[in-house]
């Protein structure tokens, strides 16, 4: 094996896979370009850090393989595995992207559509198999802008959903209200409006558009835009109880308007039907925003297509 960066590279007791670079890294996680030895091919080579669980990379492993094939998900080649079954990595596919930080602020309408599109495919699919993946973001989105190939990845928070169940799950700029409030009885929606806010940094050219400083603050960053009103409204709705840190810190605001974010810089970007969209999606009561089947029948989302001198609306 070799790598540019000889301080980062795992020890692996495997011959099959060749490693040439470090192109990402998580919490529990180092990812790798690498080429694998026995079947030709290059490929991603997530090695776990030790102090990831077993249980987990197993149901990670699990998902992943019942999802095989879904549009837009990232494949699962093989299982790196050691001694008495201990799995110490994962060889996935390769996908030559841009960073989100590079390609997102180059979008213009028609890309935004195409690849926002390409990502509620994926999220219908998994919902549609019963994953929830808990831990959409810009960083688990990866693109390659000459192929327009788009991929879901991160699966590692991802989880079988049943009704009923209480989850938990860790705190991000992308998390839904339902998830800083402690409601553990949450469902797919939370994926919906992960979506939506990094639709929202998409249109407005905001990244993130719900900038907190801590789990409290992100709550107030959001009811400075939803309105406390709602907020409240939920809360009583599904019996949540506010603790008194986020008491103190809400205000009393009315709801913003989404058109007072649209500025000379984004007015392409958030027109009217993505600001529709956007208001039906990014919603404090997750059973209100739209499911990724609704969303992908959306006006936004249909494709243009001139059909004998006249344009029609059609959806994929």
């Amino acid at each position: 094996m070799t790598s540019n960066s000889e301080a980062e590279m795992p020890h692996l007791d495997q011959d099959n896979y060749e490693i040439s670079r470090q192109i990402g890294k998580g919490k529990y996680a180092l990812v790798f370009e690498a080429m694998d030895v026995l079947h030709r091919r290059q490929c991603a080579l997530k090695v776990f850090k030790p102090e990831k669980k077993q249980k987990r990379i197993e149901r990670e492993v699990q998902i992943l393989k019942h999802l095989a094939g879904g549009p837009n998900i990232i494949s699962l080649f093989d299982v790196v595995e050691e001694v008495e079954g201990i799995k110490k990595g994962l060889a996935l596919e390769l996908v030559d992207h841009t960073d989100f930080r590079t390609l997102f602020p180059r979008f213009g309408d028609d890309d935004i559509r195409y690849y926002m599109r390409e990502l509620l495919k994926a999220l219908q699919f998994c919902h549609g198999q019963g994953v929830m993946h808990r831990d959409v973001r810009p960083h688990n989105v990866v693109i390659d802008h000459q192929a327009k190939k788009l991929r879901l990845i991160g699966w590692g928070s991802a989880a079988f959903y049943t009704p009923g169940t209480e989850y938990s799950v860790r705190i991000s700029l992308w998390k839904a209200p339902e998830l800083l409030l402690d409601y553990q009885a949450y469902d797919c929606s939370l994926d919906m409006w992960a979506f939506g806010a990094m639709f929202a940094s998409m249109i407005f050219r905001k990244e993130p558009f719900f900038h907190g400083t801590s789990r409290s603050d992100q709550l107030v960053k959001i009811s400075r835009v939803l309105g406390t009103e709602k907020l409240f409204e939920y809360v009583e709705k599904y019996g949540i109880e506010l603790d008194r840190e986020d008491a103190q810190a809400l205000e009393h605001v009315p709801r913003r308007e989404w058109t007072s974010f649209v500025r000379e810089e984004n007015v392409r970007t958030a027109n009217a039907e993505a600001v529709d969209f956007l208001d039906r999606v990014v919603r404090f009561d997750h059973q209100d925003r739209l499911t990724a089947d609704e969303a992908l029948n959306h006006p936004y989302f249909c494709v243009r297509e001139v059909v004998e001198g006249s344009e029609e609306m059609i959806n994929e």
